[in-house]
């Protein structure tokens, strides 16, 4: 049974907005830090944005400050990450990853396609 589940991904182009949300079904979420990070083709995963876990803090990429926002709703479950003005080289699997006391857990992933 999946922890983490990411969706949102799709094909925009460049300019474009996507909005990325990872649902968990943790029994604890709101104990949990999560993270996006993405991995375009051939390139080693990057981190992205974060958020900790009562959603006080964020921090994020330079390469994406100014256009992207986490945020997190702990009665829903789900950390969204809103992506604005969007340009091919943000193209990557997207993928949420939390933590916390000792334990992690990975999404499957959400593919992002960004076209000029």
């Amino acid at each position: 049974q999946a922890q983490l589940e990411e969706s949102g991904g799709g094909s925009v182009q460049a300019g474009g907005s996507l909005r990325l949300s990872c649902s968990a079904s943790l029994r604890t979420f709101s104990a949990y830090a999560v993270n996006w990070f993405r991995q375009a083709p051939g390139k080693e995963r990057d981190f992205v944005a974060g958020i900790t876990s009562g959603g006080s803090s964020t921090d994020y990429a330079e390469s994406v400050k100014g256009r992207f926002t986490i945020r997190r709703d702990n009665t829903k479950n789900t950390v969204d990450l809103q992506m604005n003005n969007l340009t091919p080289e943000d193209t990557a699997v997207y993928s949420c990853y939390a933590q916390a006391q000792g334990l992690d857990y990975w999404g499957q992933g959400t593919q992002v396609n960004v076209s000029t």
